[in-house]
């Protein structure tokens, strides 16, 4: 096991760096950059032009004014919008973004930067990249952490015992409301429970924005504990839908066609009652597939799956800074939360197999290729 660990993490480097130079080629030609950001608002195209630039400590919205009417008449740029302002403006505009570098060299100066983990900072947020995902992580730990174990705890003695007892009337109508729960869209639901639960139309019963009160620090620890939950009951609902609904059916078929098998009427024949027959030789086989969708599932709820619901309960995580970033082209966010979720992409994809062995111990990974 040993040996086939250090091959999966060796086969990490390139799996990472083949995002990294797949996503840096789009983002090369990709309209509408952080220099165009700028110039947008600075001819008033896309704001107000007195938003900060960070990175090099110059202020260029301030002094928009100057930089307009410094222009030479007009002139030729790869930027558009650019016509009117001055060349040299654009030019300390490109060395702040660090434009005036070549390709080739601002990826390899990436790589070097985040092998060490140095993200450097934000384009428009006067703040390092890795102390704003810190500041965002709570939300999506919580969301993602709380939602694999909620819709797992549930889905999959759910369904265990809807294959065992497949066809009855416990099985029929738990199934058409899993079926109606996956067909109704998550933030859609989202938006239900929070015109009836959240000071819509209807109740007043659940907050609507944030993790926590804004008197938290004052609360008792017990009360912190209660604060936090609250806040997140409705979240976690929308959530588990789809969650639930899937692993539940992934359990159920999974179990079914173990206990079809040949060896489960073996044991059955030994003398072995139900429970025995099982848990004792149906789960281990059943639960590999469904563990072999972990991974997906994790990173899906921490990241991708979160999006929408953090915009309508106004959770500001990292899937909701993500989408911001990229909309923005703040690179240095984009680039790091890609690289930040590739990595603990792959990581859980290797626990996944280390599990495989947990639960069923005649696999040997080292017996095999990678």
């Amino acid at each position: 096991m040993g040996a086939y660990i250090a091959r999966r993490l060796l086969l990490m480097i390139p799996t990472i760096l083949g995002i990294m130079l797949l996503s840096f080629t789009v983002i090369q030609f990709a309209p509408g950059g952080p220099v165009e950001q700028v110039i947008a608002q600075i001819t008033g195209q896309g704001g107000d032009g007195t938003e900060r630039i960070s990175g090099g400590g110059s202020d260029f919205g301030a002094d928009q004014s100057t930089q307009t009417q410094s222009a030479g008449g007009g002139g030729s740029s790869q930027y558009r919008g650019a016509q009117g302002l001055d060349p040299e403006f654009i030019a300390r505009l490109e060395k702040q973004f660090g434009f005036d570098k070549p390709a080739h060299e601002r990826f390899m100066k990436l790589v070097w930067d985040y092998a060490r983990f140095d993200f450097g900072e934000s384009y428009f947020r006067s703040i390092s990249v890795i102390d704003l995902i810190i500041e965002k992580l709570p939300v999506s730990v919580s969301l993602g952490l709380w939602i694999t174990l909620i819709s797992y705890g549930i889905s999959i003695p759910l369904g265990i015992r809807k294959a065992v007892s497949d066809g009855s009337r416990f099985d029929v109508w738990t199934s058409g409301v899993i079926i109606v729960a996956y067909a109704v869209p998550g933030f859609l639901f989202a938006i239900m429970l929070m015109v009836l639960f959240a000071g819509g139309s209807f109740f007043d019963w659940f907050p609507l924005r944030g993790l926590v009160s804004e008197n938290f620090s004052e609360l008792p620890w017990y009360m912190k504990i209660v604060d936090y939950f609250w806040h997140l009951t409705l979240p976690l609902i929308a959530l588990c839908l789809s969650a639930f609904a899937t692993t539940t059916l992934l359990t159920k078929n999974s179990f079914l066609d173990e206990i079809k098998k040949q060896y489960v009427v073996t044991a059955r024949a030994k003398g072995l009652n139900e429970k025995q027959v099982l848990y004792g030789h149906v789960f281990r086989n059943a639960m590999l597939i469904v563990i072999a969708g972990f991974p997906g599932a994790f990173i899906s709820a921490f990241f991708t799956g979160s999006l929408l619901i953090e915009a309508i309960f106004s959770l500001d995580g990292l899937g909701l800074l993500a989408y911001q970033s990229t909309i923005q082209r703040d690179y240095p966010v984009v680039f790091a939360t890609l690289y930040i979720f590739s990595l603990m992409g792959l990581i859980v994809s290797l626990l996944s197999d280390l599990l495989y062995t947990w639960i069923d111990p005649r696999i040997d990974f080292d017996r095999r290729d990678v």
